[in-house]
């Protein structure tokens, strides 16, 4: 059973901290549990509930008619809201909800209902990015479980590798050559894999070295492949890992090549001034980028 303070519930919900506690007085909304020296927690149950409540009142439902619905007429408002709302927001506490009980079917659905509906790109970088920093903020606290955080990336993956099999390999004679890698000990796939994706639409060739790879594999594949652009993606600070250093070493072992750095981690990266490396804070940087190249 996970656990939640109050701020966390504030965090993921986006309801205020105060105003949770004025639901609880006035309308009994949830019940806080307590530790033996009364410090108040949240479980599961009460995300949920919370969760539901605040999709259920940005559509207008007012907090005190939300409060005389039981679990049943509440899940009922939820399946209806869900089905009708053309809001991100409401699709996302959806999706957090399913990625705590499990619900592959549901969430799978979810997505593909996006994709359908605003396309594949606005789908990731509009509704799968702000929910994998929601389920970013439950990590970091230490509120999701691992199976729940790798449940959720596992099909994200799935996603992204399905729709970049999709891309017709067309031969273009003007176009460059990428290749990517996560460093040494980064595991996180996910902006690598659509970074993938966004090149090969655009007609370029990828050379995917995907994760944890060691510096001494790039030298390796770097003096025995032809390829223009380096792409570097990482999304954690690891410990004893020097990225500036890293990005330092690969300029000057591939003078005549761009190293791009896709992250939007905030670093002091010393090699910001040089002239063979670019950091792309955003996905819609590389993209714009890819736009200038071809």
């Amino acid at each position: 059973m996970a656990v939640y303070s109050i701020k966390e519930l504030e965090k993921l919900s986006g309801i205020k901290a105060h105003t949770i506690r004025i639901w609880e007085k006035r309308y009994s909304l949830i019940e806080p549990h307590r530790t033996n020296t009364n410090i108040r927690y949240y479980t599961d149950s009460e995300l949920k509930k919370i969760l539901n409540v605040a999709v259920l009142n940005r559509h207008g439902i007012k907090i005190s008619s939300i409060a005389k619905l039981n679990d049943l007429e509440l899940r009922e408002e939820i399946i209806k809201v869900s089905t009708t709302s053309d809001s991100s927001d409401t699709l996302i506490d959806s999706m957090v909800l399913s990625m705590i009980d499990l619900d592959e079917y549901k969430l799978e659905a979810m997505i593909d209902k996006s994709i359908n509906k605003i396309g594949f790109k606005s789908t990731v970088t509009d509704v799968l990015y702000p929910f994998l920093e929601k389920v970013g903020i439950l990590w970091q606290s230490g509120d999701v479980y691992p199976v729940q955080e790798h449940f959720v990336s596992f099909l994200i993956r799935q996603k992204i590798i399905a729709a970049t099999d999709r891309i017709s390999n067309t031969f273009n004679p003007n176009g460059k050559k990428f290749l990517l890698l996560l460093p040494e000990g980064e595991w996180h796939e996910i902006a690598l894999l659509f970074a993938q994706y966004l090149i090969k639409e655009a007609n370029h060739e990828v050379i995917y070295l995907g994760q944890s790879v060691p510096y001494s594999d790039v030298l390796a594949i770097g003096a025995s492949k032809k390829f223009d652009f380096i792409l570097v993606s990482s999304s954690t600070s690891q410990t004893g890992f020097d990225l500036g250093l890293y990005l330092e070493e690969l300029c000057v072992a591939f003078p005549d090549k761009k190293i791009l750095y896709l992250s939007s981690i905030k670093k002091e990266l010393p090699v910001e001034s040089s002239q063979n490396h670019i950091h792309l804070h955003r996905v819609s940087h590389l993209t714009n980028f890819i736009h200038t190249i071809s």
